[in-house]
């Protein structure tokens, strides 16, 4: 007898209507009946007198009515205790992400673990979206925010959030970089390209670079985080891919344009991830379960 079929019993042993019990179950009066079957047959007894008008409890079914009617209150102090003792969780979770998640994907997240742990205290690290793994490697915190590699490595756990976009953009001011773009035929191995250090778009860079087929690309710097390569086209310096979220929401989107005769660029995997071997601790747990 499980809980629902218990529940279903004791709205019957009050209203002594099977229609209204059914209704209120939202199953039909021929599941309720079956139902009640199942438990007289597990109990060896009749529960119920029923005739085309009435129905009314047995002796059995009033003794029965005591036992549910206790189980169901022990059931829902028990899930109310449990709630309370989730509440109760208390410490420190060190989160490390980009600045553009922050604003991004990190605010729904942290909304729904507060609601359930608001005694949590949340600390936050931003920086170069690259740098997550090894922020989370090192145990310098507890998770962060990190597209997924390529190849991931069994000691991480990895939650999906997402699928990222990546776009190549260009300069929108007068300067050289401009004109470069206004030849019928891109000579790619001209133009000054602005790349991040390493990462998923670096290697979707790597990839997408090969199959134009001219030569060794004009790299004209590499930068620390997205965020900083984008200030960099939009101050003239050259083109880059980035992740079109990180356009979306920099200060600076108005002074760049994305380049879609550039060509499709594979996309990356967004998501939450911390050391499995950590996975099970009750405050890491707790996040994972609230975001899920």
């Amino acid at each position: 007898m499980d809980i629902k079929s218990l529940q279903m019993f004791q709205h019957l042993a009050n209203s002594l209507h099977f229609a209204q019990t059914a209704q209120a179950f939202h199953v039909s009066p021929s599941t309720l009946s079956r139902t009640i079957q199942r438990q007289e047959e597990s109990l060896g007894s009749s529960l119920l007198h029923r005739d085309n008008r009435t129905v009314a409890l047995t002796e059995a079914g009033e003794q029965f009515k005591i036992y549910v009617d206790q189980q169901l209150e022990q059931w829902q102090l028990l899930k109310l205790t449990l709630n309370q003792k989730q509440a109760e969780l208390k410490g420190k979770l060190h989160i490390y992400c980009s600045v553009t998640a922050a604003y991004s994907h990190l605010p729904p997240l942290l909304d729904r673990f507060r609601q359930q742990h608001p005694l949590v205290e949340i600390m936050l690290t931003t920086g170069d979206a690259s740098d997550a793994l090894e922020q989370v490697q090192q145990q310098a915190v507890d998770f962060a925010i990190a597209a997924r590699p390529d190849k991931l490595a069994g000691r991480f756990y990895f939650h999906h959030l997402a699928q990222i976009p990546l776009v190549v953009i260009a300069p929108t001011i007068a300067c050289s970089v401009q004109q470069m773009l206004q030849q019928q035929v891109l000579n790619w191995s001209q133009i000054p390209i602005i790349l991040p250090e390493h990462g998923p778009a670096r290697s979707r860079f790597e990839s997408w670079y090969r199959k134009k087929q001219q030569g060794k690309p004009n790299i004209y710097a590499t930068v620390s985080g997205h965020e900083a390569l984008v200030s960099m086209v939009a101050l003239g310096c050259g083109v880059g891919i980035t992740p079109e979220v990180v356009v979306d929401n920099s200060p600076v989107k108005d002074r760049v344009q994305y380049l879609p005769q550039a060509g499709v660029i594979e996309p990356f995997e967004l998501g939450v991830c911390c050391l499995t071997q950590r996975r099970q601790q009750p405050l890491i747990k707790a996040f994972f379960d609230a975001i899920s």
